[in-house]
């Protein structure tokens, strides 16, 4: 293996024992070869400025800048460096993001040492390369409409707004004078048609989408 061969890869994460697992990782193979590590979105970009990297290994839970505009921010600047987005998540809205702001992979961080090594040198040759996660993210993109406020229910949009503020289901019960089971189904159909996976996800999509 020459040097021209090996894929270059940059390393984002703001976790030191993460970018250090990844570095030791791709120090077993001659065809991968980490070219530099960054901590945040803003240390991506310097570095791709400097040293343009053929591969990113991005996580999208970055301080600062988060992943997802520092992954349009390189695209744009540098559009023949791949991207793979190697997270924790799976939300359709962290997927969909990705995906558009010009991410060419999404992994999840429990991938196999061999798959990882494998879809890198795929996503070089750029072919997409996604988990079956992401893919079922996409799928579900593609056939729920970007939710608008008006399709939620009055009692989901009062719910929506009280979990916004830090209330658990307890006290929305008390608030909205609801059982809590109540509570917990109209969060469940929230949570469905919001394609999050958990309350804080739900949160940060109707932030993001101006619902509260």
């Amino acid at each position: 293996m020459t040097k021209n061969e090996a894929i270059n890869i940059l390393i984002v994460d703001d976790h030191e024992m993460g970018r250090r697992g990844l570095k030791m990782f791709l120090l077993g193979y001659d065809d991968l070869v980490v070219a530099g590590e960054a901590a945040s979105g803003e240390e991506a970009i310097q570095f791709c400025e400097q040293l343009t990297p053929d591969i990113i290994l991005m996580d999208l839970a970055l301080p600062g800048m988060g992943g997802v505009e520092a992954i349009d921010h390189i695209h744009q600047a540098h559009p023949n460096i791949r991207i793979i987005v190697l997270s924790g998540t799976s939300g359709v809205q962290n997927v969909r993001d990705a995906i558009q702001a010009g991410a060419t992979s999404y992994l999840m961080k429990t991938i196999a040492d061999e798959q990882l090594a494998d879809s890198i040198r795929v996503t070089q040759s750029g072919q997409r390369v996604l988990c079956p996660e992401a893919t079922q993210a996409l799928v579900y993109a593609a056939t729920h409409p970007t939710l608008r406020p008006e399709n939620l229910s009055s009692r989901e949009n009062e719910i929506l707004l009280l979990m916004s503020q830090g209330l658990n289901n307890a006290e929305i019960a008390d608030r909205l004078y609801l059982s809590r089971a109540t509570v917990k189904y109209h969060i469940g159909r929230l949570l469905s048609k919001l394609g999050a996976a958990n309350r804080s996800e739900a949160i940060a999509i109707a932030f993001k989408q101006g619902i509260v």
